[in-house]
């Protein structure tokens, strides 16, 4: 039976698989656990303590197999499967999410979009044309879809996401600027751009302060 993998490790993993493929595509076939750790942005001590999670320790004094590694913490990320995503909201960022280029290599597939502006409805993005609210549904079912990216306004964000929970979708990754409340089954990951930009705020603030004692 796998070993229950923290949610910070996890939240770490892309971080480690981005920087693995890096190393690949520069020819490197071994790496040590503090030049992965570095190219990752995190600790040397922490990379290994997450890495023993996935059963992956390395080698004394020759590190990890970039390839091997690579490939086991895409297998835990369940990457090597194809996942079927829509997106609701399609104003600038979900324009944004639906034209990025990085989803197929990664195993994502986007089947469907979806806004309720008709001035949106019907324009082509990325080769799928955008559908009315009307359609999501059907078209969750029909696409196969379980993931669900949301990128409405706060009022409606509950609304349509019990709306995709009940077609089937079993992931939704929420930047609405709200809390919504999903089954026991369901997983959901908020990225609340404000925040984010509220905690640097915040390390931006220290970091002035420390600058200010320093000078007196």
């Amino acid at each position: 039976m796998p070993v229950e993998v923290p949610e910070a490790t996890v939240s770490r993993l892309p971080q480690y698989l981005r920087a693995l493929s890096a190393l690949a595509e520069a020819g490197l076939r071994t790496v040590s656990s503090e030049a992965l750790a570095e190219a990752a942005g995190v600790g040397s001590a922490k990379l290994r303590k997450d890495l023993s999670y996935l059963g992956s320790y390395g080698t004394r004094g020759v590190g990890y197999e970039v390839g091997e590694l690579h490939q086991h913490i895409a297998d835990r990320l369940g990457l090597t499967s194809s996942w079927r995503v829509v997106i609701v909201g399609i104003g600038n960022l979900g324009h944004a999410l639906a034209g990025y280029g990085g989803f197929a290599s990664r195993g994502f597939s986007v089947v469907g979009l979806f806004d309720v502006d008709p001035t949106v409805v019907g324009e082509v993005v990325s080769g799928l044309r955008v559908r009315p609210l009307d359609d999501l549904e059907a078209t969750v079912r029909e696409g196969g879809a379980t993931i669900a990216v949301l990128t409405v306004p706060a009022g409606v964000a509950q609304g349509v996401c019990d709306r995709l929970v009940a077609a089937g979708v079993t992931s939704v990754l929420n930047f609405a600027p709200t809390v919504i409340r999903v089954p026991d089954h369901v997983d959901v990951r908020k990225v609340d751009l404000a925040s984010e930009l509220q905690i640097l705020a915040f390390h931006a603030q220290r970091k002035a302060h420390v600058r200010v004692g320093e000078v007196v």
